[in-house]
């Protein structure tokens, strides 16, 4: 696929994605299919456990093993349906596009509520960052744990497991972007035959893959974990930045057009303003107060 993409940027003609033989599904048996946005979740969330396991054995943690699976059961299920219910509160409705999800029904369906049908596709980020909060606070609360260490170690886990999402975004040909003359520009099926910006692999890779080596690295080679609030803190404003900007170069959802035309932003803009606030505050929090346990290497909360 890289060399094709490198042959046709050197080209004068458009990259067509279904030049790249990609299709959305790693493998099919009979009716199923397992499809790389399914496995990216799975795979997102399984590595997210594993290192958050890793982090915990560290010097200094906040919690122990067990609440590290509380975590991950609990955090599933945030991702899922927050994902879902911000998704429908969120980028559905509007005078064109989908009818609302919390209303429409699939008429000879055995899964008839739009609204469960997962694998048509359809996730807010910024729901699934209200599903986790909500975990993060039902675990932290009846386990007695520092709230904002807790989301400090769930926030280095996440851009990761984000890159993976917007990868599958692009393997499944959707969430294209803008229209674009850029060398790399790409046809994508269902969007004409005008060149877009592959706006999926700018995320990936700003609010993906660049933002979890920076929060990374933090965490093992700093001290930051020590100052409550600022993984989090530098993730949120990270995230909230990467989307504001990569949005100049995603088409807006078909059924708010009309919105970002009005408005001058589009809906992912307006949501990112908010994070992006709150995380230079979290930031500013956590530099003004000392460090949890004046900086020094204390063991382990105890399993």
């Amino acid at each position: 696929m890289l060399s094709l993409l490198a042959a046709t940027a050197a080209s004068a003609d458009p990259i067509h994605w279904v030049d790249l033989g990609l299709r959305p599904y790693l493998l099919r048996i009979g009716g199923f299919e397992l499809r790389y946005y399914s496995l990216a979740y799975l795979v997102g969330i399984l590595l997210a456990y594993w290192h958050l396991s890793k982090m915990i054995k560290a010097p200094g943690s906040p919690m122990a093993q067990r609440h590290a699976d509380d975590l991950f059961f609990y955090c599933t299920l945030g991702v899922i349906i927050g994902g879902r219910l911000g998704y429908a509160a969120f980028y559905t409705g509007g005078d064109t596009g989908n009818p609302s999800l919390f209303t429409h029904f699939t008429p000879g369906e055995t899964v008839s509520w739009d609204l469960l049908r997962l694998w048509d596709g359809g996730m807010s980020f910024h729901g699934g960052v209200i599903g986790v909060l909500a975990a993060i606070t039902w675990v932290a609360w009846r386990g007695e744990l520092n709230w904002l260490r807790v989301c400090d170690y769930i926030s280095v886990n996440v851009p990761f497991a984000y890159m993976l999402g917007r990868i599958a975004n692009f393997i499944n040909g959707e969430l294209w972007g803008r229209p674009s003359d850029v060398p790399w520009a790409m046809v994508f099926p269902g969007a004409g035959e005008v060149a877009r910006h592959p706006s999926q692999l700018y995320q990936a890779g700003l609010e993906g893959l660049l933002l979890a080596v920076l929060v990374i690295w933090l965490f093992w080679k700093t001290r930051a974990r020590y100052r409550p609030g600022l993984l989090v803190g530098i993730f949120t404003v990270g995230m909230g930045i990467g989307r504001f900007v990569n949005e100049f170069f995603r088409e807006p959802d078909a059924q708010l057009a009309d919105f970002a035309r009005q408005t001058g932003l589009s809906m992912g803009q307006w949501l990112s303003l908010p994070m992006i606030a709150v995380g230079v505050a979290v930031i500013a929090y956590a530099m003004m107060r000392p460090p949890a346990g004046g900086g020094k290497l204390a063991r382990p909360h105890p399993a």
